[in-house]
């Protein structure tokens, strides 16, 4: 989005607020602040309070260590204080150092989508408020997902059963954006009620040395009787990006040549944001709708010779309701639904020509409805059920210049999960979960290896069905301890099964098999965790054995435009042949984080803080999954009160020498040093405009390292940005 467009969209945002908030009047009946004991955003039907995105600032909770001990399964939550500090462009960016996830950092700040525990693509759904993101970040490393977290309030990355609530889709866990979009409940809740409409506006500001960023954002929400109405407008730009100098060889020059900056790498994005709700004693219902631009550069050798651009756009509208009917069976009904119109094109100076290359479409709808029933007393324990339907509809197509990547494909599926949770005692809890699902995927596609001029259509049904089992007992010292066991199945997505064509951006000849089945995941994983007191820490270890891993294997040969002209490597073809392939595999490793208030320091506390990731993946023969995370290992040191916070922290990643047999190069380690001070203050009431304040100052890779992420195809070409000093503020008037 060009600058002039982002100007327009911040100043269309606040003032389209304004002019809701004089519309509505100012009298009207007012409507329940909040609804109590339920929230909507919780990451398991089964709902008590979640974690609340606006914690106080105080000396024991500010900066502290967010570990969610009331779940069946880790949780990693970024609050919406972490979020602005962090800055990321995007999800990969600001998940890149959390344990257990990574970002893929194919084209940093633009198109990295998080990794967890090694898996990513079809295993890591993405979501925001609930629903799909539905871009196609899963279909290529250089596909960015469209959803900014300058516009997010809370970011939540769910493993184990929680995660059949939304799809089979989610082996891997569901990484959930939270925002305001469609309120649940009238703004300034808390405050002191004035005539008139409640408004609450709030800018989010900053800039990065590293690539001369500028990120801005602006959101409006305003309250009047029983209406509550949102608007919001972002916008971020940065140039080419800083690196540690290191050879760089050109496709038409082999003589080295040394930059200051990764050539191709800037990017332009924005977006904005309009819902309302009409909220009421039993619940509430909104709607809301999003449009979300950008423009990329990707970098790498061959990209930045043609120039190598993504232009993506996206249009989505959401609805989201809850209604807790006066039947005393029933607790809560809760719906959400949504409808998604995306395109980007892949533009390049390819044979003389400027242009689009290609064009990615997906337009997706997506629905689901749930129930959450009143507890019931067995004789042994306290039983809460929830169910839920969930349908969803998918059609993508990749047209190109030269061949498409896959013919039309269309996905259909219809869902039932259910939840019991069984209150055994005060102190431990069981839960139940099952999922089944009906899915159709039809497409058409060339039997490649025998005859690439005759087209195949293929039907194609799947019937996954998941189950999961989990404990929860607290333990003596604040620590709970939990237990989870899952069988969960996923039919093969249409672009693994069909396609057969060029990938541009990737710079691969991709082919499908239409024959593939279903992936099964079997898992086990241990936690222990303490979230209170001084002394907070988080271990977890998993086991995960697939049976049918479907995985997009390099082959070692080349191609050029098609498939007659595949060859083994080193025969001249520009683009790497990769083959979706099925075999068993096994996931194993775990992470910790600890955080210890050693000692108060000058009316704050003084404390310390560590982490640790580890996952190890193999075939069944013994070989190495491709692009998996390093083991890493870090530590830092904190000060904070009620308004600073002051943290230096340091995570080491060893080298990654276990790679797959063709087409890997191992990965040296590095050193990533990060340090930040920042202060939060809510300001006077009537000395100031704004009621709350925050401003900081953030430095990462301070040690300009340099960096190679092992899970990016393109590590060996592009390195990860070099020392950043960021500069931000908040403001909530």
């Amino acid at each position: 989005m060009e600058k002039s467009s982002v100007r327009f969209a911040l100043s269309a945002g606040v003032l389209s607020a304004a002019v809701l908030s004089a519309a509505l009047g100012p009298e009207a009946a007012r409507a329940q602040e909040a609804l109590p004991d339920i929230e909507i955003a919780a990451s398991s039907p089964i709902q008590r309070r979640a974690p609340s995105t606006e914690r106080p600032a105080s000396a024991e909770t500010r900066g502290a260590l967010p570990i969610v001990a009331d779940q069946f399964a880790t949780v990693t939550l970024v609050d919406s204080d972490e979020i602005r500090r962090s800055g990321g462009a995007t999800l990969g960016d600001l998940l890149f150092d959390k344990p257990g996830v990574t970002g893929s950092s194919f084209a940093p700040g633009a198109a990295s989508r998080p990794i967890v525990r090694g898996l990513d693509a079809h295993r890591v759904r993405i979501q925001e408020n609930g629903l799909a993101s539905s871009g196609v970040s899963e279909l290529g490393e250089d596909h960015g997902v469209p959803l900014d977290p300058l516009a997010a309030d809370r970011i939540e990355v769910v493993r184990g059963p929680a995660t059949l609530r939304w799809g089979s889709q989610a082996i891997g866990g569901v990484v959930d954006a939270a925002n305001n979009r469609i309120p649940e409940a009238l703004p300034c809740r808390g405050d002191e009620r004035l005539p008139g409409p409640c408004t609450r506006l709030e800018t989010r500001s900053a800039v990065s040395t590293v690539d001369a960023g500028l990120e801005q954002a602006a959101l409006v929400d305003v309250g009047q009787g029983n209406f509550a109405l949102h608007a919001d407008a972002h916008g971020r730009r940065a140039s080419d990006y800083a690196i540690p100098a290191y050879p760089y060889l050109s496709p038409t020059d082999p003589a080295p040549l040394v930059f200051g900056r990764q050539p191709n790498s800037y990017m332009r994005s924005g977006g904005w944001s309009a819902g309302g709700s009409y909220v009421f004693d039993r619940g509430f219902f909104g709607a809301s709708v999003t449009q979300f631009e950008s423009t990329y550069r990707i970098p790498g050798m061959d990209a930045t010779e043609s120039r190598t651009r993504i232009q993506l756009r996206q249009t989505k509208v959401a609805v989201k309701g809850e209604y807790r009917p006066p039947a005393s069976f029933i607790e809560a009904i809760r719906l959400w639904a949504g409808a998604t119109d995306y395109k980007h094109n892949e533009v390049a100076f390819e044979g003389g020509f400027e242009g689009i290359q290609q064009t990615f479409t997906n337009q997706e709808q997506e629905a689901r409805l749930e129930a959450q029933l009143a507890p019931f007393d067995l004789s042994f324990a306290k039983l809460t059920t929830a169910l839920g339907v969930q349908g969803a509809h998918r059609r993508l197509t990749s047209p190109g210049v030269e061949s498409a990547l896959f013919d039309p494909t269309d996905s259909r599926s219809i869902a039932f999960y259910l939840f019991n949770e069984f209150q055994l005692t005060n102190s431990l809890r069981l839960q139940l979960a099952g999922r089944i699902e009906n899915v159709e995927t039809t497409g058409q596609t060339p039997d490649l290896f025998v005859d690439p001029t005759t087209s195949f259509k293929y039907d194609r049904h799947f019937t996954p069905k998941s189950l999961a089992i989990g404990l929860l007992q607290d333990l003596p010292f604040d620590t709970v301890g939990s237990v989870t066991a899952q069988h969960v199945e996923r039919a093969p997505r249409g672009p693994e099964l069909f396609s057969h064509g060029v990938h541009e951006a990737t710079g691969t000849f991709d082919i499908g098999n239409p024959l593939l089945g279903i992936e099964a995941a079997d898992s086990v994983e241990v936690g222990l965790r303490r979230a209170k007191g001084p002394f907070r820490f988080e271990a977890t270890f998993f086991y995960t054995h697939f049976d049918g891993f479907i995985y997009r294997r390099l082959s070692g040969e080349t191609c050029d435009e098609d498939f007659d002209s595949c060859s083994p490597a080193g025969g001249g073809g520009a683009l790497n042949q990769a083959l979706y392939s099925q075999r068993d595999a096994t996931f194993r490793g775990g992470e910790f984080q600890s955080q210890w208030d050693a000692l108060p320091l000058a009316g704050g506390i003084l404390g310390v803080e560590n982490k640790f990731d580890v996952v190890r993946a193999t075939f069944a023969d013994g070989t190495n999954v491709p692009r998996i995370p390093p083991v890493r290992l870090g530590g830092g040191v904190f000060w904070r009160d009620s308004n600073w916070l002051a943290r230096v922290s340091y995570l080491h990643a060893f080298p990654q020498n276990n790679i797959a047999t063709i087409a890997e190069t191992p990965t040296k380690g590095y050193n990533l040093l990060k340090a930040e001070v920042s202060y939060k203050v809510a300001l006077p009431k009537g000395e100031f405009p704004a009621r709350e304040m925050t401003v900081g100052i953030v430095g990462d890779n301070l040690l300009n390292a340099d960096i190679r992420n092992s899970v990016s195809y393109k590590k060996d070409e592009v390195p990860m940005p070099g020392a950043n000093v960021r500069l931000f503020a908040n403001f909530v008037f």
